[in-house]
């Protein structure tokens, strides 16, 4: 059995495994999402919103207690800090003008995801946060606007728990959903009715995914059931060619731009991209040199910003197919 099909067929069981272990560790506090200092919120008065769950920006830590921490504190400064800082940055990469609507939530750490059998169990506590953060949403802020769902990396993975959950009312108004740097797998891809892989650059109501790699071989997982191209929105082999800076972690005047070559390996359904300068995109523990699992949102934030705003802009028209 592949790795996502692992964390997301046994994030349910897990729950109870999580409630029996709750009094063996320490757990922080639950979120409470009328409470506004847990959401990051940038309301442009735009016609539709995008949910963003945030990815990975924890790691074990240790208590006063002398025990390890395994869950962010969405109430601590200190770890508010990294995951305030992907919202905004996320934001000011995609956003647009759409609004923007972000819960901090109790993420597992980047630890929990040297095993599969050991994310499985610790993603049942982040995966409950963030459905309540997302039904507070449905409820008090979001009644009847169109919205995109989008995660990244552990926020895609709890985003398909979403996607895979949605009642039909919701779907209604769900633009697309972005599931990024995570593969979907046939199985879920079966038993997902509201998934439906994008096939174009405006369809609506349908799951945007794709995983970039330097050659199929640097892949994290198996084939995902899902992908396309974000450069020119093709699920062929065409390749398309992109002009972007190597890296988010330098100010973009001082970089020289990179002319990536990106098409779809329609056999192992991975974006290979050609022409990448960057060195500073492994991430620790579980990165691979030649995965861009990092730079997922950076290399293609044009791309995707222009499209979200295209998707609106379609589904607003009634296109839906």
């Amino acid at each position: 059995m592949n790795r996502t099909v692992k964390l997301l067929a046994m994030v349910t069981a897990a729950a109870v495994l999580s409630s029996c272990k709750t009094n063996k560790e320490t757990t922080p506090a639950r979120p409470d999402y009328s409470d506004a200092t847990q959401w990051y919120v940038n309301d442009r008065q735009g016609q539709a919103d995008i949910f963003y769950i945030i990815s990975t920006e924890t790691g074990d830590y240790p208590l006063a207690d002398g025990t390890t921490a395994h869950y962010a504190d969405t109430y601590a400064d200190s770890l508010r800090r990294p995951m305030l800082s992907e919202m905004e940055g996320v934001d000011t990469l995609v956003g647009g003008r759409l609004n923007f609507y972000s819960p901090y939530y109790r993420q597992c750490s980047l630890q929990s995801f040297v095993s599969d059998s050991l994310a499985a169990e610790r993603l049942a506590l982040p995966t409950g946060d963030v459905r309540r953060a997302f039904s507070y949403y449905l409820a008090h802020v979001n009644p009847d606007r169109p919205f995109i769902l989008a995660g990244f990396s552990q926020g895609a993975i709890i985003a398909l728990r979403l996607l895979s959950e949605m009642s039909d009312e919701v779907y209604s108004r769900m633009v697309a959903a972005y599931i990024i740097g995570c593969n979907v797998t046939p199985a879920m891809a079966d038993s997902c009715r509201h998934l439906r892989p994008a096939r174009g650059a405006d369809d609506v109501g349908v799951t945007v995914s794709y995983n970039s790699v330097r050659n199929a071989a640097c892949g994290l997982w198996p084939r995902s059931a899902v992908a396309i191209n974000p450069v020119n929105w093709r699920t062929d082999t065409v390749t398309a060619t992109l002009m972007t800076e190597p890296s988010p972690l330098l100010p973009v005047g001082e970089q020289q731009k990179d002319t990536l070559a990106v098409s779809l390996d329609t056999v192992s359904n991975l974006l290979i991209v050609s022409g990448y300068r960057g060195t500073d995109y492994v991430l620790p523990l579980i990165g691979r040199e030649g995965n861009y699992h990092s730079r997922e949102i950076w290399l293609y934030r044009e791309q995707l910003r222009e499209n979200m705003q295209r998707r609106v802009d379609a589904f607003r028209r009634g296109h839906r197919r």
